[in-house]
């Protein structure tokens, strides 16, 4: 083979060498960021720790009541809201739809 053949093979490696040695690194630097990470979440819970997974740690043992399928919850009509109402009625008198201000 001619000399100029062999660097541009020889570079080529080096390259691909320097490619999989840098990935390497930043991906056993991320892993290992995540398991340390991830030792953070493996402290006492309960209800004196500062730690809250969920509403039941806050909870004095008491068990939680959920509601059955079929048990009614009260009237929830997204679609006659107060502010829906306004613009229907305004729409209606044929005046322009009502501004709200944004601190409202």
């Amino acid at each position: 083979m001619a000399p100029d053949v062999q660097s541009l093979i020889g570079g080529a490696v080096q390259t691909l060498m320097g490619l999989a040695i840098s990935t390497g690194f930043l991906l056993s630097l991320f892993i290992g960021f995540l398991v340390v990470a991830g030792f953070t979440k493996l402290r006492q819970t309960g209800r004196a720790s500062l730690v809250v997974r969920n509403l039941v740690d806050r909870m004095d043992g008491e068990r939680v009541r959920y509601l059955q399928p079929a048990a009614r919850s009260g009237l929830a009509d997204q679609l006659r809201t107060p502010e829906l109402l306004e613009q229907a009625q305004s729409a209606e008198a044929g005046g322009p739809p009502a501004e709200h201000s944004a601190e409202s």
